[in-house]
């Protein structure tokens, strides 16, 4: 199928809930893209695939009774997060222990419910890898909504997740609530995962949390320009793994993360500064005459000077070179 059949059956009527599933898989791909930016910087990808279990519950329930699955979802991650923060204040366990328990016994929950609905296979199948057609016209606007909700919370809050994310011990000295920055964040990855699983599946939607964003970062030393770039990339993903999978009768979600795989791969290896072909050219080249260290803006650990420190850090951080 070329691009303007596609497009074609995007305009046919008879055909509604193929663009009603680009709707969602592009909202669903910004959102994640941009709350992703903090998943990465903190390196704390395993949270994002528990969150991705504990919401799964409230989809089963909602299934089941036949209520707004957006809604059961969030209500499911948001409590589960609060649990787990609660109980991780507990020392003698770390923080990992308590995700790994609350939010596998989230998600077996789930199972558990969701079988007792009927046709119990063909339900599990579109939870765990998305259903293109199964999305009710009602979700639209609750989607729409809980994502301008995300992005209007993270243009609030960037600053001092941005700080929380580079160095939480100088996020404490600056005065920053870090508990309640982290739960917040739990909220905003919660809810991205919950809108995005009826496109792309319960399993994958790590996929768009992680990849976009990790894939921007090998692009860009540029904070800004890394929120910009990955819901791009995670956007242009669906777009193209929409079209392929309509073509070529392919499961959408499992195609979508593949587009995405392979645009990492394609920045991993041909990215300017930090793809592989971009290094073997560096190192080929005469070594100029050594300038002052600097690091890499975005790691993290980085650490304002104390000066610096009066004031929160800005959405794109210090330019390479700056002390």
């Amino acid at each position: 199928m070329s691009p303007v059949d596609f497009f074609v059956d995007l305009l046919n009527p008879d055909l509604a809930f193929l663009p009603k599933a680009l709707a969602v898989a592009v909202m669903s791909s910004i959102v994640c893209g941009i709350v992703g930016t903090y998943v990465v910087l903190r390196g704390m990808a395993f949270i994002g695939d528990a969150v991705a279990h504990a919401v799964f519950p409230g989809l089963a329930v909602a299934f089941v009774v036949s209520g707004n699955l957006v809604l059961g979802g969030t209500i499911a991650g948001v409590l589960t997060a609060v649990l787990v923060a609660v109980f991780a204040q507990n020392r003698r366990l770390k923080e990992d222990s308590i995700i790994g328990i609350f939010f596998v016994a989230a998600f077996a929950l789930g199972i558990v419910v969701i079988s007792q609905a009927p046709g119990y296979a063909g339900s599990l199948q579109q939870f765990l890898f998305g259903s293109i057609a199964g999305i009710p016209d009602e979700d639209l606007p609750v989607i729409a909504v809980t994502s301008v909700v995300v992005l209007a919370a993270v243009l609030l809050l960037n600053k001092e997740l941005v700080t929380v994310s580079l160095d939480r011990e100088s996020a404490r000295a600056l005065g920053l609530r870090v508990f309640w920055l982290d739960l917040a964040l739990y909220v905003l990855v919660t809810l991205a995962v919950v809108i995005s699983v009826q496109t792309i599946g319960n399993i994958l939607v790590l996929a768009l949390l992680v990849t976009p964003a990790a894939t921007a970062r090998l692009l860009t030393d540029r904070l800004g320009v890394m929120m910009l770039l990955a819901p791009a990339i995670g956007a242009g993903a669906a777009l193209i793994g929409l079209y392929l999978s309509w073509s070529w009768a392919l499961p959408t979600g499992g195609t979508i993360v593949l587009v995405l795989t392979a645009a990492f791969l394609g920045a991993w290896t041909l990215s300017p500064r930090q793809g592989v072909i971009g290094r073997v050219l560096a190192r080929r080249r005469p070594t100029a005459p050594a300038a002052p260290s600097s690091r890499d803006p975005l790691s993290p650990g980085t650490v304002a000077s104390p000066r610096s420190q009066a004031a929160l850090p800005t959405p794109d951080l210090a330019p390479e070179g700056r002390p």
